[in-house]
């Protein structure tokens, strides 16, 4: 589907009042792209471990790389297994606990001759690698790989501790190998004679052999095998052009692994299958259906679940007694909100803006509902149960809340005793996080609409703010109370700027059940949608929170398509961001690679049928009515919105020329970027044109100054604070400090200068011509004796910075005012005893500097914080500390201790919350 959405419970929060915290590190875009994320947790069969995959944004790599984890737990100790840079996934415990498969494309381990310039040659020339299945002991030691399939594993399951059962393409035909002995790179679209079949196959643990269990000629694209191993459920592809299409369904069997027979289920032609949770007995198992009114389409629809019993081979729905039906956990994979019990199973349950998690007990043939409670029961997202049913991990979130995983025990419907695993993002407890709530108004046909507001960080009741319009994709989407903070959707740094953000769930959203699904489909698309979104703003507008002079826009694929939309149907937002959204209908049908499927659900008709009915839905033959200033985003490979929509768009605003347009593409991506430097780059160009259009806080940046030449020091030491020649301001006749922002907090552009020092100290001396220089000679006690004098003069509140804010400040290097500088060479610290007796025929602190001699840090520019004197921080105990280089000792990494001679000890000042 053509969406972008976080599958997250979050915490609904009443209207308040949010005071700033100055004290908080702010918001940067790498704040964002580089977050970790947990999922696919596994209990081990004796429930005292969980294994699960770790993903982080890899800086080298360029992309994320997803890692195993184990944690313990009943230590809540958290262990890294791999580190791959090519991503590990998919863990399964064998069933005597001994071992862990997974799936990766990382490289076997090379032998001597493999690694020879010969061999490594010609594995250059190799295709891309392919997830293999691989093993590893979840104790320790290092994994080895089982199969070495040329187009690699799609799904395993393990049919007992000694053998896995797994589904894959068979190896090259005769066709394909002269194809590629021919260097013939062309492609056949949908080529069904010559695509090979995915089959199932049975590998041993020891040995490595393999054995195919199918013969089947179509393509097996999902797998999930019974606990005892005797049986498989797997789907079957029948046509290439399914996606694109949805006439030829799929298929479905029970495949008896012992006898190698199989057996067709779920005929019926309005059952849609995605995923199957067997039940721990082998017995039977949960199926879910993805159900609508369209059955012809296995999207959109809701998560109906139902049971297949082995024994009679009769499938039934089972009463959920909840319209809405399953939740998705995880949006990307599509993994159902379901875990299974000795007894049942517990579920979440698709309720709006947040999920309900319930346990369901069996009784016969039918399935009894119980509320869960405790712990964190009403913030449940994403889930797993121990085998005994006695413990679950969950993830508990709300909206103004990084995602945390807990571990808990498991009484029935009580959860209790949780504690937390699997830690993430310990940097963004450092951050100010935008309050939120979740909000209800009328919408189209004056029904209730649902959707998350987020607050500015320095909100103040009464007052009026810019608002920006985060819309989420789809339609099948949903914003959830949940962590969303992305490079799709990144509500914090809006709110770091003063915006309200605000997230609509518009008709067609998911969670909200069947009739709100395909309330938009037959012809409706943008009909409801748009109207629920407007009159949610008006809604904040009535209410006094938004300054309706102040509005933007911004989404990604379907929230791309409606940000389009209303810019083609009102000018009164002034700025939007279009990330990979449609202009033109006909072109998506074609060139979509689900064209026909998703236009005819929500379109009613093909463009043969009625292509008025396509021109009419298109905004591109409307786009001489756009004023709004518009950035359009795109990846060059797109397939699910064709790139070739980015450039109508562009070329229409630019021809016409009746707004300000900017298209920005990223090349080699597909509908989402994965680069880091290109999840980056969408970000800052999106707060900079938000900054242009909507803010007016936009900077003119001169693209041939260089950041760190001596003409940028110039120009940033012009803009410092000077009196009669001094730098600082005066208050109250008091010659002060001045401070700027510096990585997230308010400090001192330079070291506390001379002049600034006799302020405090008239005793204080030093040689006419040096007022600049930095104040020397000081001890821990006197610059704490400063900095409360200067809170009392000014009514603000200075302090120190603490030794972890300077582990990120201080860096001693190149370019700085270091005995490095002065010796013109790298000093190792033999050198620099040698270098002492040199430096004290000088004279006492002669190789300092007036303060701003060398290059400046950060967009302010804050001088000297890598050399000049070493600068007094405060310790976790509340001692001092030296940090930073000087200038008579080497900017030494290596080195731990500060060894900086009292003539070369000076200090700087942090403003720790502003009273003005």
């Amino acid at each position: 589907m053509k969406f972008h959405a976080s599958f997250i419970v979050l915490l609904s929060l009443a209207n308040f009042a949010v005071a700033a915290d100055n004290s908080k590190a702010k918001w940067s875009v790498d704040d964002v792209v580089l977050q970790e994320s947990a999922t696919a947790f596994v209990f081990s069969p004796d429930g005292n471990w969980a294994v699960w995959v770790k993903t982080v944004m890899n800086k080298e790599k360029g992309e994320r790389s997803s890692n195993l984890m184990r944690s313990d737990l009943t230590e809540h100790l958290d262990i890294e297994l791999t580190r791959s840079e090519e991503n590990c996934h998919s863990p399964s415990w064998s069933p005597d606990g001994k071992l862990i498969a997974f799936l990766s494309a990382r490289p076997a381990p090379k032998s001597a001759d493999e690694r020879s310039p010969a061999r490594r040659l010609r594995a250059e020339e190799k295709d891309e690698a392919k997830s293999q299945l691989w093993l590893m002991s979840p104790f320790g030691g290092e994994a080895w790989r089982l199969t070495d399939f040329k187009r690699g594993v799609t799904h395993f399951g393990w049919a007992d501790s000694n053998a896995i059962v797994f589904g894959a393409q068979e190896e090259e035909t005769l066709f394909e190998q002269k194809t590629k002995e021919d260097k013939d790179t062309t492609t056949v679209v949908e080529d069904e004679k010559h695509e090979p079949p995915a089959r199932l196959f049975r590998v041993e643990v020891k040995g490595k052999k393999i054995t195919r269990l199918t013969t089947n000629n179509d393509q097996i694209d999902y797998l999930a095998v019974s606990p005892d191993g005797k049986w498989a459920v797997a789907r079957h592809n029948r046509s290439l052009s399914y996606t694109f299409d949805s006439k030829i369904k799929p298929v479905v069997f029970l495949h008896d692994l012992s006898k190698g027979t199989r057996e067709s289920i779920f005929t019926d032609k309005k059952f849609n299958m995605s995923s199957v949770k067997w039940a721990l007995d082998s017995k039977g198992f949960y199926a879910i259906n993805e159900f609508n009114n369209h059955p012809q389409f296995s999207s959109p629809a809701i998560a109906h679940l139902h049971w297949f019993d082995l024994a009679t081979s009769a499938a039934k729905q089972i009463d959920l007694d909840w319209d809405n039906g399953l939740a998705v956990q995880d949006a990307n994979d599509n993994v159902p909100g379901i875990a299974v019990t000795e007894d049942g199973f517990i579920a979440l349950l698709a309720n709006g803006a947040r999920h309900k998690i319930a346990r369901y007990t069996r009784d016969g043939d039918k399935w009894k509902r119980g509320e869960s409670a405790g712990g964190h029961a009403a913030n449940i997202f994403g889930m797993a149960v121990a085998a005994d049913g006695k413990s679950l991990v969950y993830a508990y979130t709300t909206a103004s809340k990084p995602v945390e995983w807990h571990h808990a025990a498991l009484d029935g419907t009580q959860i209790g005793k949780p504690e937390q695993i699997a830690i993430l993002n310990e940097d963004l407890k450092e951050k100010p996080i935008a309050k939120s709530e979740v909000i209800r108004w009328k919408g189209a046909h004056d029904e209730e609409v649902e959707g998350i507001l987020y607050y500015p960080h320095e909100y103040e009741k009464g007052k009026k703010y810019p608002l920006v319009v985060m819309i989420h994709g789809g339609p099948m989407g949903a914003d959830f109370d949940s962590w969303d903070d992305s490079w799709a959707y990144a509500a914090n740094l809006f709110a770091q700027r003063g915006a309200i953000v605000f997230k609509p769930n518009y008709h067609g959203s998911s969670n909200y059940g069947l009739k709100w699904l395909e309330s938009i489909a037959g012809g409706k698309y943008y009909d409801l949608e748009v109207p629920d979104i407007e009159k949610g703003v008006d809604h904040l507008i009535e209410k006094g929170l938004v300054d309706k002079d102040k509005l933007g826009l911004l989404g990604w694929s379907n929230g791309s398509i409606l940000t389009i939309e209303l810019t083609v149907r009102t000018t009164r937002y002034k700025v939007a961001s279009a990330g990979a959204g449609d202009v033109d209908w006909i072109s998506d049908w074609g060139n979509c690679e689900f064209g026909e499927s998703f236009d005819r659900f929500y379109l009613g008709k093909g463009p043969f049928e009625d292509p008025q009915l396509y021109i009419k839905k298109s905004p591109f033959y409307r786009l001489d009515k756009v004023r709004t200033p518009t950035l359009i985003f795109f990846g060059s490979e797109d397939r699910t919105v064709a790139t070739q929509q980015g450039w109508m768009h562009y070329r229409a605003l630019q021809q016409l020329g009746k707004t300000d347009v900017r298209f920005v593409l990223f090349p080699g991506e597909k509908h989402s970027p994965k680069k880091y430097v290109h999840q980056k780059r969408k970000l800052q160009e999106e707060l900079d044109w938000f900054d242009k259009h909507l803010f007016k806080t936009a900077k003119v940046e001169n693209e041939a100054v260089k950041d760190d030449s001596p003409l940028a020091r110039a120009l940033k030491l012009q803009g410092a604070k000077k009196d009669k020649g001094t730098f600082g301001l005066l208050v109250k006749d008091q010659l002060i400090p001045e401070t700027v922002e510096h990585s997230g907090m308010q400090l001192g552009r330079f070291e506390i200068t001379r002049a600034q020092y006799q302020s405090f100290d008239v005793k204080y001396q030093f040689a006419k011509g040096t007022e600049n220089y930095p104040a020397t000679g000081i001890s821990f006690e006197s610059a704490k004796r400063y900095c409360e004098w200067l809170s009392k003069l000014t009514g603000d509140t200075y302090r120190l910075p603490t030794e972890e804010e300077g582990d990120e400040l201080y860096t001693a290097g190149d370019g700085e005012n270091t005995l490095d500088h002065w010796a013109g060479y790298k000093v190792n610290p033999d050198d620099a005893k040698r270098l002492r007796e040199k430096i004290q025929a000088l004279g006492r602190d002669s190789l300092l500097k007036e303060v701003g001699q060398f290059k400046p840090t950060g967009d302010e520019g804050v001088f000297d914080l890598g050399g000049n004197v070493a600068e007094w921080v405060t310790t976790e105990d509340g001692k001092g500390k030296l940090m930073g280089g000087s200038a008579d000792q080497p900017a030494d990494a290596k080195s731990t201790l500060n060894k900086a001679a009292e003539e070369y000890r000076g200090f700087r000042v942090r403003l720790a919350a502003n009273r003005r």
